[in-house]
């Protein structure tokens, strides 16, 4: 079963996901040894995605009504890349390469997703669905998080039905990829890059489309990226993972639809970002409104 279910996503909704993966050195000390053992048990990273959508499935199907992860497991993924130095790499790394670690935070995770629900236009309805006690009870576990651990930088942000676009403006045709296939389908596409150029290539649309075109929307939604990938270590790694969505949209050419239409904001070429525009709707659009889909 647990094979297809993460081939299948249990038919799930499409759901993307930006990751920050940092080298051991950049937690604290007192949770390295916990982070480390728990990335030396992880198999492969299709039994890590599977085991979280296991997990989810068997909260919503908790007897109580409680639909919070405990915090009582946390799976975090693993990485390589290349050493910043030779010799700094970390034990059971190839030579050259450093270990890289995001811990998935799933308590953490929830609660914020809870929060946004309850402030969106869902509200009532999510009223319904997570009641009060068990909202209390799940902002104890965090209180409980934050006092153990301290400042914390949550790693990971998803999104459902579609990926941001401002996520795009992360990464060059160039990066790394990884396309996972199985029987004749793609199961996700990752795309990886260093955060110095990430934060760079960030930094760079940001500048434009503040000069160019100040009151786009995704002009808030690349600053708050920026502020957000500042937080990490100086050697991390970012990781777009499409998810199931890949299947829909993999060859995708967005993020050269993103940069060429920075680029043409920044050179007053309207026709030209119009056009990169276009290209990027006919491909997300269609997929955003599976959404709506009865």
């Amino acid at each position: 079963m647990t094979g297809n279910l993460y081939r299948g996503q249990a038919g799930l909704p499409f759901s993307s996901t930006l990751r920050v993966y940092e080298p051991l050195e950049a937690f604290p000390e007192e949770q390295r040894a916990a982070i480390q053992a728990a990335g030396a048990r992880t198999a492969s990273r299709a039994a890590v995605e599977n085991a979280e959508l296991l997990a989810s499935l068997g909260r919503i199907t908790r007897s109580g009504g409680d639909p919070f992860p405990t915090g009582r497991t946390d799976l975090v993924r693993v990485t390589t890349a290349p050493a910043p130095e030779a010799g700094t790499a970390d034990a059971g790394a190839d030579a050259g390469q450093v270990l890289l670690y995001c811990p998935s935070q799933l308590v953490l995770r929830a609660g914020l997703a809870a929060n946004a629900l309850m402030e969106g236009i869902h509200g009532p309805l999510a009223e319904l669905l997570i009641p009060e006690e068990q909202r209390d009870r799940h902002q104890e576990r965090i209180d409980l998080v934050k006092a153990r651990d301290g400042s914390i930088r949550v790693h990971t942000r998803a999104s459902t039905w579609g990926i941001p676009f401002s996520w795009f403006s992360l990464f060059m045709e160039s990066d790394q990829k990884d396309v996972v296939e199985s029987a004749g389908r793609i199961l996700t596409v990752r795309v990886w890059a260093p955060i110095t150029e990430a934060l760079e290539r960030a930094r760079y649309a940001v500048a434009n489309l503040a000069l160019a075109a100040p009151d786009l929307d995704m002009l808030d939604d690349l600053a708050q990226l920026t502020e957000w990938l500042e937080l990490f270590h100086v050697d991390s790694m970012v990781e777009l993972d499409y998810g199931a969505v890949a299947d829909k949209v993999y060859p995708d050419e967005s993020p050269m639809d993103i940069r060429l239409g920075i680029e043409c904001l920044a050179e007053g070429d309207m026709t030209g970002a119009a056009a990169a525009y276009r290209r990027l709707a006919s491909r997300w659009i269609p997929i955003r409104q599976l959404a709506r889909a009865s």
